[in-house]
């Protein structure tokens, strides 16, 4: 089924009066920020960035060595980007999925996929150890089919995943309706191992574990300069500095402070609804019970989930990229996105005609060519960096904090030698022919949907090329 992007007056009206704000991140629970940097300080380590990427390095970090000292500077506020904007799904691939992992890393794909595992699993202890409450739940997630070559797709990758072990089910239309109730809903590819998580409140639990093991924040100290100074890094605020011997860069799709990296990451900017909580008859009209994580198998995919309030958060299809890396506030919020997401959810559900949406935002993910994270360093290895995330951070940004580490340490480890680690993803060209090659991948991803998932020789060349294009 080929989603229309005609919004009609009733999914228009379904969003006029949500609110522009994330939904995770308009909880009255929200910690209050730590005061903004005003002096000038001196320590062991410091990292750039409080969403999930500088929090699992500071914890990580502190729990190798109890005794470094650690300070986070964050330009605005704990999880206010991507970690406290995205779905809340929650995944054991490090490589953005199994079959991205098979097409670029298959030799080390098995210890890739272990390592996925073990994240998940130390995470899993990691919120347990410190009682991080998040609304963490092993639920699993399904790919669900809206076009028969979807679901050729998806028998196709049991059949490439199966020398793995990994844990797939599939569910053809009855088994699936069984799940979840939708007139577009053909079939169905189960991965077991994912989680749905409220982001907002694991970010804050995150903070809470550092800061209760020492770690200084400052919040609302944007970076403005690092610079190199003999034996030490010292970064530049509005009203202070930091002088430090290593740092760590975790500031994924905002402006990179490395010139070099803006190469290697674009900000494509992401939109998502959330709905008010359900009726007991809404519910009934639906099913999903078991609240897995859900997206459709198209190029350009829907996420959606259950929250534990009962409403259901809706996002996806669109990865809007603005001229020259196009970054900030103002694009947070798009009337065009917000109806035309309402328009698909209610030819998904239309059984949920009238429900209104509470909230609806928008923030930036890091993308590289690759789909997946890549790491370097810097300042003589001074400094280390992990980004290109694509969208798949929530748990991956685990593993890249300690890579980050083993970096900055100087450490040798199994994690290092991985080609998966050491390669660079292909950078992007320069503008104007970034937008050019990115826009016309997007014309060509909606064009394969709309041909029964056949590439054109754009997609093909970019596929040969290794520059690959999320939506």
């Amino acid at each position: 089924m080929i989603y229309s992007n005609n919004p009609r007056p009733g999914s228009v009206k379904s969003v006029s009066s949500a609110r522009h704000i994330p939904f995770w991140l308009d909880d009255p629970l929200r910690p209050s920020p730590e005061p903004a940097l005003t002096k000038n300080i001196t320590t062991d380590l410091l990292i750039i960035g409080a969403g999930f990427s500088g929090l699992w390095t500071a914890l990580l970090a502190l729990e190798a060595n109890p005794h470094r000292e650690i300070v986070i500077l964050e330009a605005e506020r704990v999880a206010e980007g991507a970690s406290g904007r995205n779905g809340g799904f929650l995944d054991a691939s490090i490589t953005h999925g199994f079959q991205n992992g098979l097409a670029r890393w298959k030799h080390e794909l098995p210890a890739l996929l272990a390592m996925g595992f073990q994240n998940l699993h130390e995470i899993e202890a990691t919120l347990e150890r410190y009682n991080i409450q998040c609304d963490y739940i092993r639920s699993g997630e399904i790919s669900v089919a809206t076009e028969p070559h979807h679901i050729e797709e998806m028998k196709e990758e049991m059949k490439l995943a199966e020398p793995y072990g990994l844990d797939l089910r599939f569910y053809d239309r009855d088994e699936l309706q069984t799940v979840i109730k939708s007139p577009i809903f053909i079939a169905g590819l189960k991965h077991s191992d994912a989680s749905m998580v409220n982001p907002a409140q694991l970010a804050w639990g995150l903070k809470k574990a550092c800061l209760d093991l020492g770690v200084r924040f400052h919040e609302n100290s944007p970076v403005t300069k690092l610079e190199e100074d003999g034996h030490y890094i010292t970064a530049h605020t509005l009203h202070g500095r930091v002088r430090a011997n290593r740092v760590a860069l975790a500031t994924n799709a905002y402006p990179p402070l490395l010139k070099r990296l803006s190469y290697y990451v674009v900000p494509v900017y992401d939109y998502a609804l959330m709905t008010e909580p359900l009726s007991p008859l809404q519910r009934q009209a639906i099913g999903w019970h078991g609240r897995e994580g859900l997206s459709d198998a198209s190029r350009q995919f829907h996420y959606f989930r259950t929250t534990a309030d009962g409403r259901i958060l809706w996002g996806g299809y669109d990865a809007v990229y603005h001229w020259n890396n196009g970054f900030g506030t103002h694009l947070e919020t798009s009337p065009t996105m917000f109806e035309k997401l309402a328009e698909h959810f209610f030819q998904a559900f239309p059984q949920l005609e009238g429900i209104r949406f509470s909230h609806a935002w928008g923030g930036a993910i890091d993308t590289c060519s690759r789909f997946a994270p890549f790491w370097g360093t810097a300042h003589h290895g001074k400094t280390a960096y992990s980004m290109g995330f694509t969208g798949l951070g929530v748990g991956a940004t685990r593993f890249g904090a300690k890579v980050m580490l083993d970096l900055l340490d100087g450490k040798k480890t199994e994690r290092t030698e991985l080609e998966f680690v050491r390669a660079k993803p292909i950078p992007f060209p320069p503008e104007p022919l970034r937008s050019i090659g990115i826009h016309l991948s997007r014309w060509s991803m909606a064009q394969a949907d709309r041909n029964g998932g056949r590439e054109n020789l754009w997609l093909k060349t970019m596929d040969w090329l290794g520059l690959g294009f999320d939506s």
